[in-house]
């Protein structure tokens, strides 16, 4: 089962992702921090969209592992090194090149960006989490 994603009016309306995702189910499925890394090639070093794009293809990946889908996706979040507000549309950049090819709806899930000051290793920019809730 799908699940259910809204943004109630009186909440912000211009985000990249919906403020409440409501699901039903008896299977809760988390992927952990993916990055922008494809198998074992050296990860895009200094290039943020690419990065993105590749850790949303790895939390693809793992949902299909698990049976699931974005659609099933009730949470991401995104930690992202040496973040400044800047970096927002190249974010986005990353999400939107991918989005269509992975089924990722937009707007999102509900998600949080963190900004971290480094993440485990010095060139990787982002790491996403998903969690999702199957019937």
């Amino acid at each position: 089962m799908a699940a259910r994603l809204i943004s109630p009016e009186g909440m912000l309306q211009q985000t990249p992702y919906h403020h409440v995702a409501i699901a039903e189910g008896t299977t809760y499925v988390t992927v952990a921090g993916q990055v922008g890394q494809r198998g074992n090639d050296p990860v895009p070093a200094g290039d943020l969209a690419a990065q993105v794009a590749q850790a949303l293809r790895n939390t693809a990946l793992g949902l299909a592992g698990a049976g699931a889908t974005f659609t099933d996706v009730v949470r991401l979040t995104f930690y992202v090194a040496g973040w400044t507000a800047d970096q927002i549309e190249t974010f986005m950049a990353g999400v939107h090149s991918v989005a269509d090819e992975i089924g990722l709806p937009v707007p999102m899930p509900p998600a949080s960006l963190i900004g971290v000051e480094v993440l485990f290793e010095p060139d990787v920019l982002v790491e996403v989490e998903a969690t999702a809730v199957l019937p």
